[in-house]
């Protein structure tokens, strides 16, 4: 069954990602999409991109949503028109959505080794504790950057860098939680990850 697995952090939080194996054709069939999507949808150049949209439609209706019960800000933030928080994500064959009466983000990676190519971008602090002889120093740099990630998503604020802003203080892979912080322009704001591993992936979100 695509819908692959079903996380409640509190009382007031969902996560559910999906398994895309479903071609095009068999995601599209059953969904309702405004004319705005379904324009989008048909304008993406990349079938992957496009399975990956439709199956985030396919969670919204496992939380009881339509698409037309989405809507994007100016800054491309998601929301629904109920006003319950939510956040998405996708990447290669698996897509994630958290919706929540509390501000969350969230984020979906597969692990792949040229991560190290960019970790001087968004890690900084973190050098502290990593090790790059670990033999878990790929996972580790994935899950740095899904944390940032849902961060980034969470805060919503143009200018926040991964690197000079977003804070992850040292944790261990199987404690699937750790904190992280946002220091920005003088403020400091702290926020309850958590993260998880599945077939190559890595997830991570963040709560307010």
């Amino acid at each position: 069954m695509p819908l692959y697995k079903t996380i409640i952090p509190n009382s007031q939080t969902c996560v559910k990602i999906w398994k895309i194996s479903e071609s095009y054709e068999e995601l599209i069939k059953p969904l309702a999409l405004t004319l705005a999507s379904q324009e989008r949808v048909e304008d993406m150049k990349s079938e992957m991109h496009q399975r990956g949209f439709l199956s985030v439609r396919h969670l919204l209706r496992e939380f009881g949503y339509q698409d037309s019960d989405l809507f994007y800000d100016e800054w491309g933030k998601p929301h629904l028109k109920d006003g319950k928080q939510i956040s998405i994500t996708h990447s290669f064959n698996f897509s994630a959505v958290i919706i929540s009466d509390l501000i969350v983000g969230i984020d979906v990676e597969k692990q792949r080794d040229k991560i190290t190519i960019i970790a001087h971008k968004f890690i900084d602090y973190e050098n502290d504790y990593l090790n790059e002889e670990a033999s878990d120093y790929i996972i580790k740099l994935t899950l740095l950057w899904c944390i940032k990630e849902s961060l980034y998503k969470l805060f919503a604020t143009p200018g926040l860098s991964f690197k000079d802003h977003c804070l992850v203080i040292p944790f261990n892979i199987e404690d699937q939680e750790t904190t992280a912080w946002i220091d920005y322009k003088n403020k400091k704001y702290r926020y309850s990850i958590q993260f998880l591993e599945f077939e190559g992936f890595s997830c991570a979100y963040a709560i307010a």
